[in-house]
């Protein structure tokens, strides 16, 4: 017997694929909701597929029809998003949301909108709890957008549970982290550097993680936001180090104690000053949340998929997002100048 009926919109991308999934599998009557309105090869035939631009007048009402029990939201961002659902309340049970860690600001304010500043990398608590105080809510940023769609969601009567994910890591990501090292492999680079003594933690969310609190948010409506993350925050010469093993390769580290040494040499997508660890109790006790997988365990298919999305092509065609936002992460000439320096 169906749950009743779960919209998913974003349903294609890097995070709809595994919910819709994992959905399907615990009995909802799914409709997988996107702009293109493909089929993943991996769905259940009774997917039902919905080709819809959520920001055309009137588009996703028009995909809801008659209306959901549950409406899991890929892709929402700032208050028009916020808005949208909330005016879909009479048609929607209740809403998971994928929101961020990014919305967290420390005791001084300081968050990853002022980490470029001087002194304004944000020092957490570690863990984070989901009490910590978040940046003001508005438009400018991503931190701002994504505060102000929790905002408005929380404060309306449309139940709705907001994932605060960590660096979400999986198969189809368009700015994938993992690369780094990837990449790194496959040029043959022998030693690597890390700033920091190695020691960044990033708290990683594996996509099959977040499709569970997703799975069983969707059982469980409630207006709260929740940590969303893996079970444990390995560091970032542990991360480097499982990517080897996984390559079958070995790679001296070279650690250098505080930023980086010159240039970017030994930054990293993992690389930042101080710990974003989460606490991931509040999900355990709402949800009944149980990791599906760790970080180590979903490694090597993450790994297999870069390799086969690079497999002759350059990284900057292959990960066209993350190289426009990024610009060039291998600069492999200013760290052989270093290393050869330090000698």
């Amino acid at each position: 017997m169906s749950r009743g009926i779960a919209c998913v919109l974003g349903a294609t991308g890097q995070l709809g694929r595994p919910a819709v999934r994992a959905l399907a599998a615990d009995g909802w009557d799914v409709r997988a909701a996107s702009r293109s309105g493909r089929r993943d090869d991996s769905w259940p035939q009774d997917v039902r597929t919905v080709r819809v631009d959520r920001d055309e007048e009137g588009a996703l009402a028009a995909a809801l029809g008659d209306g959901c029990d549950v409406l899991v939201d890929m892709v929402a961002f700032g208050r028009d998003h916020a808005r949208q659902l909330i005016a879909l309340a009479d048609r929607v049970g209740s809403a998971v949301v994928i929101s961020s860690g990014a919305v967290y600001a420390d005791d001084r304010g300081r968050s990853f909108d002022t980490q470029n500043e001087p002194g304004g990398f944000p020092r957490y608590p570690v863990p984070i709890l989901e009490s910590l105080p978040t940046v003001a809510p508005g438009d400018t940023t991503y931190s701002t957008c994504k505060a102000a769609l929790e905002e408005e969601l929380l404060a309306s009567t449309l139940p709705t549970t907001l994932l605060r994910a960590g660096a979400v890591h999986g198969p189809y990501c368009r700015t994938p982290r993992e690369l780094f090292f990837v990449k790194r492999g496959l040029d043959g680079r022998k030693v690597r550097v890390l700033a920091f003594g190695g020691k960044s933690r990033f708290h990683p969310v594996h996509v099959s993680n977040v499709a569970e609190m997703i799975r069983l948010a969707a059982r469980r409506p409630g207006s709260r936001a929740l940590n969303s993350g893996d079970p444990t925050a390995p560091t970032v010469a542990e991360i480097a180090t499982a990517i080897d093993r996984v390559m079958g390769l070995e790679t001296e580290t070279v650690l250098v104690d505080g930023p980086a040494p010159v240039g970017d040499v030994g930054l990293s997508p993992w690389g930042i000053e101080h710990p974003l660890v989460f606490d991931m109790t509040a999900a355990e006790r709402e949800l009944g949340y149980r990791a599906v997988t760790t970080y180590a365990e979903s490694l090597p298919a993450t790994v297999a998929w870069l390799v086969r999305e690079l497999d002759g092509r350059e990284w900057t065609e292959a990960f066209a997002k993350m190289a426009q936002r990024d610009g060039d992460l291998f600069k492999y000439a200013e760290e052989d100048a270093w290393l050869a320096q330090r000698k």
